[in-house]
């Protein structure tokens, strides 16, 4: 029997607000427990919440960006349950009426271009933070409680790991360059739940679903539902019913663990959040916002491609975060040669950065001076080696290419006197491998350039020095 399976994705973005969605309280992470928090936060009697504008406003970015409607007005819910990291008994969200819905991003998979739908995107406030200790204690800290938070919810469209994988990818690349999200996954500012069931192929009806939790990587979560599916695959085939539960991804044994069943499932029991106006959206406000939005990866893939002349893959590597695709363009004003300025940027910025644990923002590496180094590398000022050598340099005294160039002495030889007379010498020495050259064994070219790269300590310029080779030989 052939299987189809169904995946939906619950994704949570904490935004980059300052300040929490309902109270003043700053959001930082890693602050000292229990210093960010007001009878708002914990949820004192007599306590009223005031709606964050900026939280809002982001939500509303990611619904333009995700091609949703904007709803003119939507209206704040209470769920509620109890557990000890939600102080309220209840975190404020919106359920029937949210304030985005119906929209879609396109994904790239192998090549060909599909669309997954998004029923909704919703604001709500986050709960509070639970520490373990060793002695089976659990500490509770109230920062983490109200930071504003956007709930992604996607329709039943996915039909693989690697298609949610490329999902994810693409939202966590639209909150980067709205700037709306620091997508720090370990930090637990990005956090994904995911939904999946499989049928029979060309069945319609959807399969008993069960959901997935604890995955802190995207990695983690296509390798979650890569064993999940294959699970009730085995499990059908066996004659066993699935049944709605909910499992805990365990990286450490690569399986899933069962949480609860459906028995155990929260009725959460939501009714409109009484302390809270609906919330009325002007179209003013959706217009500018609008004007506001900064080119989307999708249109600054394309451009790329077309406007700089680069290859598809070139140009998906280089968008893959804002502040690489600003360096590439960046990088392009002092040196023109887009696919040499990609290289560099997919070889050794990427390299440089990943080794130093750095962002490119704390390189001493900058724009300008990559172009220089570029077009020095182009000139043939220096080979393309002295060049990487360089590149380091760069980064770890923080002086200028030309300055590293001229202080170590590594401008290359192009003047063709001199390198004529060490070939002719070099020649000389070896009159067999001439012979042998003359005789077809053109493999030997690069045994004499070698032989000149030494006699120059390296500095020799290889093109000249192929050319004149070339022209001595067929004289003699």
């Amino acid at each position: 029997m052939e299987f189809e399976t169904v995946i939906g994705l619950e994704i949570h973005a904490q935004l980059l607000t300052n300040t929490k969605i309902f109270c003043g309280c700053p959001v930082k992470f890693g602050d000292k427990p229990n210093t960010h928090g007001c009878p708002v936060c914990l949820g004192l009697p007599g306590a009223l919440p005031v709606l964050n504008r900026k939280a809002v406003e982001y939500a509303i970015l990611m619904g333009i960006a995700t091609n949703c409607e904007i709803a003119k007005k939507s209206i704040f819910a209470r769920k509620n349950y109890f557990y000890p990291d939600l102080p309220k008994g209840y975190q404020i969200s919106q359920h029937e009426l949210p304030i985005c819905k119906k929209g879609y991003i396109e994904i790239d998979i192998e090549g060909t271009k599909k669309r997954i739908g998004i029923s909704r995107i919703h604001l709500e406030e986050d709960a509070g933070k639970l520490i373990h200790d060793q002695d089976e204690d659990s500490l509770f800290d109230v920062n983490r409680c109200g930071t504003p938070l956007i709930e992604i919810v996607t329709e039943p469209d996915i039909r693989s790991p690697q298609e949610a994988y490329a999902f994810l990818s693409e939202i966590k690349l639209l909150l980067e360059y709205l700037n709306i999200c620091d997508c720090n996954m370990e930090e637990g500012s990005l956090r994904c739940d995911a939904n999946i069931s499989i049928r029979p192929k060309g069945e319609k009806k959807l399969g008993t679903k069960v959901e997935l939790k604890n995955m802190n990587s995207f990695r983690g979560v296509e390798k979650a539902l890569e064993y999940e599916a294959k699970r009730q695959k085995e499990a059908i085939l066996y004659g066993e019913k699935i049944v709605q539960q909910t499992f805990l991804w365990d990286q450490n044994q690569n399986k899933t663990l069962p949480m609860r069943t459906k028995e155990d499932a929260h009725d959460y029991r939501y009714f409109p959040e009484p302390d809270l106006l609906p919330l009325t959206v002007e179209q003013e406000l959706i217009d500018k916002l609008i004007k506001q939005m900064p080119e989307l990866p999708s249109t600054k893939r394309e451009r790329f491609i077309t406007s700089y002349q680069i290859t598809p893959y070139m140009s998906e590597v280089i968008t893959s975060s804002r502040e690489l695709a600003d360096y590439f363009e960046n990088t392009f004003k002092f040196c023109n040669d887009a696919k040499l300025v990609a290289n560099w940027i997919m070889s050794e910025i990427l390299r440089i950065t990943k080794e130093n644990k750095i962002s490119i923002s704390k390189l001493n590496i900058t724009p300008k001076r990559l172009g220089s180094l570029l077009n020095l590398l182009r000139e043939g000022v220096i080979s393309s080696n002295t060049a990487k050598k360089v590149f380091d340099s760069i980064h770890f005294t923080n002086k200028e290419p030309e300055e590293i160039i001229e202080e170590q002495g590594l401008k290359q030889i192009s003047d063709s006197n001199y390198l004529e007379k060490t070939i002719k010498d070099v020649l000389l020495q070896n009159p067999k491998e001439v012979e042998r050259f003359k005789g077809g064994e053109s493999k030997l070219m690069g045994f004499f350039v070698g032989q000149v790269m030494k006699s120059t300590k390296g500095k020799g310029n290889p093109k000249e020095i192929n050319r004149i080779i070339l022209e001595l030989l067929k004289k003699n």
